[in-house]
Parts: C-alpha cells; structure tokens; sequence
C-alpha cells in the first residue's frame, strides 16, 4: 500500500476560533491508482492532499507514505520524503517567471544534488516527454496556459516520483487544453505512476478509476467499479467543463 492513513485530523486555530478542517478521515491509495478527490470549497479536500503531499502536519492520526509514518519526520526528513516520493501540479502552475523552461524543471533536481550536466539531460527529456521538447530556452511568460502546464507536470515528474497530487490542474485553462492536460495525466497513470486529482468538477473526476467524495472535513462516499462506470457514461457525452 502506498498511502495509508487512519483518523487523520487537522485543526487551525483562528484567535478563540478552532476551525476542524478534517474530522478524522481513514484512506488508502494503492500503487498504480488514479483516485479523484472532491467536494465543494471548504470540504477539505484541499487540507487533504496538502497532509498528503507533505507540504502540512496533522493535529492528530498517522499516515504511512510507501511505509514511512510522516506523522514522526522532523522538517528536513519531512522535506527529503517529499523530495523523493512526491510530486505537485497546481492550478497556478507555481513557475518562476525570471528561469527558462528548463530551469524551472531542473529546481527540484537541485534539491536532490544532482550536478548540472544530468540536471540538464533529465529535464530535457521529460519536457519532449510532454510535447515541450522545442521550447527550453522560453520563460514562463512567453508560453500558453497550456504549456505552462505542461512544464509544470515535467517539474513533477523528473525526480521520478512514485505518487503525483493535482490540485484543480485544469482550472485555469480552456475546455481543449484541460482536456489535454487530463489526458497526459491519465497516460502517466496508464504507465505505472499514482495520481491523485483534487477537483470540484464531475467531468474531470470522471477520469478516475476511484471518487472519494469529502463534506465538512470528512469522507461522505467513495465511488469504485460500477458506480464510476456509471459515472462516465453519464458524462461520456458531455463537453469538459
């Protein structure tokens, strides 16, 4: 089992205000699994995938990423297994604007302390891996949204991560460029590589294989099998919102 939790809680403290954004949420993510996450805004959804991620700590339960409890990692061991396991595609795309193409994919090699020449080898490949093989030496702000994410998902992948988070990755494009998206993510799941989609959109949660529906904190249904068959013949002939 990749992911493993069991009464994951997370609470913020708002002045006298405790505000329970999860409310004791249990969840497992088996290796090669496309799983889609929704709700609607304030559902926790979001909070989810950042413990997840590894980007926040819980206030209370455990969670076990590819057998290591993240609950007992100090910062930097924190830091190091996000490093090597993780990686994140966001709506905003999160790029530097003052590096190239190439050296926004090379930032988390970096970390890694790979040297320069492979750094470079790595990111060149995976951005023709993602149709960008023509446009290395582009900023950020010479590129379509599209394309934008593009390089954000070869940012993602080039440490060879065993498990991508999306958050809304398509919420900032057009209809055909975020169907374009959905389809490079589902081809990395195709290939062995876990995905996990938070969205708030039936026509982008379709794509899963599993639908785990969150309300107020916590774990409302989950959709497998049959159920998110069902699911994509209603949406089959719908357009991508």
């Amino acid at each position: 089992m990749l992911v493993e939790v069991k009464e994951l809680r997370r609470e913020y403290v708002m002045g006298e205000t405790v505000v329970k954004a999860l409310r004791g949420v249990s969840l497992n993510v088996e290796k090669g699994e496309f799983l889609a996450i929704m709700g609607p805004s304030g559902s926790g959804k979001s909070t989810l995938m950042h413990l997840l991620g590894c980007l926040d700590r819980p206030s209370g339960g455990t969670y076990s990423l590819d057998g290591t409890p993240v609950e007992k990692l100090d910062d930097v061991e924190l830091s190091r297994l996000r490093n090597r396991k993780v990686g994140f595609v966001f709506q905003a795309f999160n790029l530097i604007m003052q590096l190239t193409v190439v050296e926004n994919v090379e930032v988390p090699l970096i970390y890694m302390g790979i040297e320069r020449a492979q750094r470079r080898e790595l990111c060149l490949e995976m951005l023709k891996a993602v149709g960008l093989g023509h446009r290395p030496n582009h900023r950020p702000n010479e590129l379509s949204g599209g394309e934008n994410q593009r390089v954000a998902i070869a940012r993602a992948l080039v440490t060879k991560p065993q498990i991508i988070f999306a958050d809304e990755p398509t919420g900032n494009l057009d209809t055909k460029t975020g169907h374009e998206i959905m389809e490079i993510l589902q081809g990395l799941n195709a290939k062995g590589t876990t995905v996990v989609l938070v969205t708030h959109e039936m026509n982008k949660a379709k794509w899963a294989r599993r639908l785990i529906h969150m309300q107020d904190g916590k774990i409302l249904r989950q959709l497998v099998g049959k159920e998110i068959q069902q699911l994509k013949d209603l949406f089959q002939e719908m357009p991508e919102a």
